[in-house]
């Protein structure tokens, strides 16, 4: 079984949960950085695990256009699906609102994943903003060790 993660990732964060998904999945597995590359054929892959990080309640544009691009060949995959992000309370909307409703409903495994707040990688413009909206002034990792193994479990049990 070969399994094709793709994912954008603004920070690393989503990458790097991208790395700890592939380390544990069974099989093959490559990994795609749909800002950095052009996005691998999901039709040679027997599964395909889709993820990004939130921005404004929204998945970046490239996991959208990946979506969009192959909802033919996603309807017939084992698919899963993860966001990045530090509003564990929004989670479930932003996934809703991040992957058209055919993929979202064909999906094995939907996971909020956490997110990192990195302060050296942000402009002056982004810290401000966290520092105001998130109450946080200092860098914070919060990945879920536990809902990337529930990913590879509904993945690896396929």
């Amino acid at each position: 079984m070969s399994t094709l993660i793709v994912y954008s990732t603004k920070y690393g964060c989503a990458q790097k949960c991208a790395q700890m998904l592939s380390e544990k999945l069974n099989g093959k597995v490559d990994l795609c950085n749909l800002k950095t590359s052009k996005a691998l054929d999901p039709a040679a892959y027997d599964k395909v695990v889709i993820g990004g990080s939130i921005y404004i309640g929204k998945v970046q544009k490239e996991v959208s256009r990946f979506c969009s691009d192959n909802r033919s060949i996603l309807k017939d995959k084992t698919i899963g699906l993860f966001i990045c992000g530090m509003f564990k309370d929004q989670a479930e909307k932003e996934l809703k609102d991040s992957f058209p409703l055919e993929i979202l409903n064909n999906a094995v495994a939907k996971e909020f994943l956490g997110g990192e707040f990195v302060f050296k990688k942000m402009n002056p413009v982004e810290r401000l903003m966290v520092k105001r909206i998130a109450k946080v002034d200092k860098d914070l990792t919060d990945i879920s060790e536990e809902n990337i193994n529930r990913i590879v479990q509904s993945m690896n049990n396929i």
